[in-house]
């Protein structure tokens, strides 16, 4: 049965990241420290072969997308953009913790939207109906292997509504320049929109003879730390 393969990687580090801000559509550029951390990754680790590279139109993703993929020509699509916190941009959650509104956003309250900013649902509403005319893309086209390049929260959001295993979104946090291989079957994607997560990106094999993306378990070691994936 002919399968398709989605790999969603989150772009790299930032100063923001590091400070522990609220950024979204900001255009920040990947620190020296994120672009030193994406090269050291791709030198040490395997980051999936791709026909075809998407990725959000801000400058963290695009400079990730070229560091990790040099030989590919990316598209862009605007509605892979990270979630906009209006007013609670490029600021911390200590410097915020005294906003009645940031407080209610927090706790999931639906009241509690940033100013100037979008709620959960306009957010997830474009995010997946995104992922969901790339999915067609790539069916029509029939490119087996594409990678997405884009934002932690747009990562969960796809995550959490078309996975499986099913978790809820905040399970699928990942690490700067991580993220995780979808396996698209069609008649599965059609029937019930959902796909398999069958490994974590990138993986620890260097040996192409050696790499099997099916595999039910695969262990990443960054920084002496273990991410496990079980399916």
């Amino acid at each position: 049965m002919k399968t398709y393969q989605i790999h969603l990687i989150r772009n790299g580090l930032t100063k923001a990241n590091l400070e522990g801000k609220y950024i979204g559509h900001k255009d920040v550029p990947l620190s020296s420290e994120g672009i030193k951390q994406l090269h050291d990754m791709k030198g040490k680790y395997t980051y999936p072969r791709v026909d075809a590279v998407f990725t959000s139109p801000l400058q963290r993703c695009t400079k990730t997308a070229q560091i990790i993929y040099p030989d590919n020509s990316p598209l862009v699509f605007e509605k892979l953009i990270e979630y906009n916190f209006g007013d609670f941009e490029d600021k911390t959650a200590e410097e915020l913790q005294g906003d009645e509104l940031f407080v209610k956003w927090l706790a999931g309250d639906p009241e509690g939207i940033p100013p100037f900013g979008e709620t959960n649902s306009e957010f997830a509403e474009r995010v997946l109906e995104c992922f969901r005319m790339i999915v067609e893309g790539v069916f029509k086209a029939g490119v087996r292997d594409c990678a997405i390049i884009t934002h932690g929260g747009v990562i969960m959001t796809i995550l959490s509504a078309f996975g499986l295993p099913e978790r809820p979104m905040h399970e699928w946090l990942i690490p700067n320049g991580c993220g995780y291989t979808m396996r698209l079957t069609p008649s599965l994607w059609m029937r019930l929109e959902k796909a398999e997560i069958i490994s974590e990106i990138p993986c620890n094999v260097i040996d192409d003879d050696e790499y099997n993306p099916d595999k039910d378990v695969n262990y990443l070691d960054i920084d002496d730390e273990y991410f496990r994936y079980d399916l």
